[in-house]
């Protein structure tokens, strides 16, 4: 029987010659984290390798990505659908081996990760998750909802500021199944982190809340295996386990160094790892016996089945409920959605209100979560100006409404972000988050990762232009949307009015491919008419709302938000003068581009060049619409201090304006 150290050699080997055979990489990591790796895969964490999208599995995070071959050699040798081909494929084009794990790539991978501290804040989501699903579904005797979530992290992950909003939310939460582990070598890519890095990171996360269990040696596996333990008995608050690990681990020239984060450690320095770690085996082998000890299949079916039967024993004595968790399992929507939403939006249309976007919003949430009982909205502290509570909102604490549905996330814009995806990549919760427009800047790099990874997570963005007023330009958005709409796989909705309001929630909530941006107004707008073709292409992204009744009009304006008000005032004023005018709302400039070339010619022809696109935003990327002949009417600078009403005119936001602009192209 092969020893603990020689399984853990196993995962340092595969590490080295895939870094090596590669000619890049980051073994340093994966050879100081092997004996830690080792001993929670093979005797703690709860995972079936056949069927790697069980819904009670543990989930484990590498959120130090860079060090992506540990959880790939974990993968291979516990026997998921990852051959040793894909290894040896390591960093190639269309290998399952990305040079960061990556969602959707290699079976297994929770999350992507590689921006440092993003991993740990997705954890915290699914741990918000799993401790939510079970307080909404778990009855006496009936745990069907059970599991641990488990990081791996290092000094890096610890820098990043998102770890401490994250790490800081968990504590409060009183997250007991978040189960974290601080690689602490004391060495990042610029060398020994002494000069850059003193945290006392044992008093940091004590004062978060956090259960911590220092020094222990990440080479010992005994050590390990009890701190796991002490770890899983601390049921009310998460844990750090803190444990000093050698990088590089077994290089004798290399090991403790900077030298062997992120380069491979040459063919004459493996060779003496070999040597000193007395591993006898060409590159890539790996024998049948330890193969055989790594294996985690037979195991993890039975402990699936174990499941099934007790969830069987629960569908017998909950039947709805069952049926319930499954549905959100799937992340199928209630078979009365489509008729109850779209009822919603005909009912709005019906009953015109002018009344601002994001009180829009509210009102849609109030109709659609009372039909999505998988709703998990939140703030970054800003509820009562977002409008994201409902009537039937029940904030989580740690100690009661453990079946709640709604975060209060503070003032964590990033950590929100991050943390909503890790609660869609947990499955059964669809997250809302809400915060001011401007503050997006803190929170980019979630947003994209939403998008890289095609989560359903929505991002509600109110106080969205120069609108808001008084708050001035450190509040006021001027760039933000185009950095929205430049984002790949992100769907970015700024409405006109209650309806595109409700059909941007609807279309949200409907799509399953990726995230969306749900931009907001402080102040009122104006109900459009709409005929019934015209509510139906609302959900087009992009469509006539005033036409001239001919197919050549003179000119085209185009607008979103509050500025398609302003343009079908513009629209009446030049047609008062005999100009044959059209005027297009476009809530949405990527779900409009995905329409077919035949309804886009239909609202925006060709032949017709004589175009205006009117956003109180930074106005270039609008070139794509109106071309370099067409007008625009936008943001060329930041915003002021003043009434909104004072800076619409200041900045040119008017009728006059409007009209002036389209007469320069007629």
């Amino acid at each position: 029987m092969a020893t603990q150290k020689q399984l853990a050699n196993a995962i340092r080997f595969l590490s080295m010659d895939a870094v090596q055979k590669a000619k890049s990489g980051h073994p340093g990591a994966p050879m100081g984290m092997a004996d830690i790796a080792e001993v929670l895969w093979r005797g703690f964490l709860k995972h079936n390798p056949t069927n790697p999208k069980w819904a009670d599995r543990d989930r484990f995070v590498l959120s130090n990505g860079h060090g992506s071959m540990l959880i790939y050699s974990l993968l291979h040798l516990t026997g998921y659908d990852l051959p040793i081909e894909e290894l040896k494929n390591f960093r190639q084009l269309h290998s399952k081996t990305p040079g960061h794990p990556e969602y959707g790539y290699a079976p297994g991978v929770e999350t992507t990760t590689g921006p440092l501290g993003q991993g740990i804040t997705n954890a915290v989501g699914m741990a918000i998750a799993e401790k939510t699903l079970a307080g909404q579904f778990n009855r006496a005797g009936h745990d069907i909802v059970d599991h641990f979530t488990y990081v791996f992290l290092g000094d890096g992950c610890l820098m990043e500021g998102v770890s401490h909003e994250a790490c800081s939310l968990a504590g409060t939460l009183g997250l007991g199944k978040l189960i974290a582990f601080y690689d602490d070598n004391n060495i990042s890519i610029d060398g020994h982190v002494d000069g850059w890095f003193t945290d006392d990171t044992q008093k940091r996360f004590e004062a978060y809340g956090w259960q911590v269990i220092p020094a222990i040696d990440g080479h010992n596996p005994q050590q390990i295996a009890e701190a796991v333990k002490q770890a899983q008995a601390e049921t009310n608050k998460p844990t750090l386990i803190i444990c000093k690990t050698v990088i590089g681990y077994g290089s004798p020239n290399k090991s403790a160094s900077h030298d062997c984060h992120g380069a491979p450690l040459g063919d004459e320095e493996i060779a003496l790892t070999r040597k000193a770690l007395e591993w006898d085996y060409a590159p890539f082998e790996i024998p049948a016996d330890i193969y055989a000890e790594w294996d985690a299949k037979a195991q993890g079916q039975a402990a699936e089945q174990a499941w099934n039967d007790k969830f069987a024993a629960y569908e017998k004595a909950h039947p709805e409920l069952a049926a319930e968790f499954k549905r959100r399992a799937a992340g199928e929507l209630p078979a009365n959605w489509a008729q109850e939403s779209q009822a919603f939006v005909e009912k709005l249309q019906a009953n015109p209100a002018s009344i601002a976007s994001r009180k829009a919003s509210q009102n849609a949430i109030e109709a659609y979560a009372h039909l999505l009982p998988e709703f998990l909205g939140g703030s970054a502290d800003l509820a009562s100006s977002n409008l994201t509570l409902w009537s039937g909102s029940k904030p989580i604490r740690a100690d009661k409404n453990v079946d709640g549905n709604y975060v209060n996330y503070g003032v964590r814009e990033f950590g929100m972000s991050a943390i909503m995806n890790g609660i869609a990549l947990h499955g059964g919760f669809i997250p809302y988050g809400a915060t001011f427009l401007m503050f997006f800047e803190y929170a980019h790099n979630a947003v994209r990762m939403a998008s890289l990874m095609k989560q359903r997570a929505l991002f509600v963005y109110t106080h969205d232009s120069i609108g808001l007023g008084e708050d001035g330009p450190t509040h006021q958005p001027v760039e933000q949307t185009a950095a929205l709409r430049l984002i790949p796989n992100l769907e970015t909705w700024r409405p006109a009015d209650q309806v595109e309001s409700a059909v941007a929630w609807k279309a949200a909530v409907e799509r399953q491919d990726g995230p969306s941006a749900l931009i907001f107004t402080r102040q009122n707008l104006a109900q459009q008419p709409r005929t019934a073709e015209q509510l139906a292409n609302v959900a087009r992204g992009g469509y006539i709302l005033v036409d001239c009744g001919c197919n050549n009009p003179d000119v085209i304006l185009i607008a979103t938000g509050s500025e398609v008000e302003l343009a079908v005032k513009a629209a009446e004023v030049l047609k008062g003068e005999g100009k044959k005018v059209r005027v297009v709302s476009m809530p949405s400039t990527n779900v409009f581009d995905k329409q077919d070339e035949a309804y886009r010619e239909s609202v925006l022809p060709k032949h017709i060049t004589k175009r205006v696109a009117i956003e109180a935003q930074i106005g270039d990327f609008w070139y794509k619409y109106v071309g370099f002949d067409g007008r625009i009417v936008a943001m060329q600078s930041f915003g002021e201090s003043a009434p909104a009403d004072q800076l619409f005119k200041l900045f040119g936001f008017t009728v006059e304006n409007v009209v002036a602009k389209a007469k320069e192209i007629l």
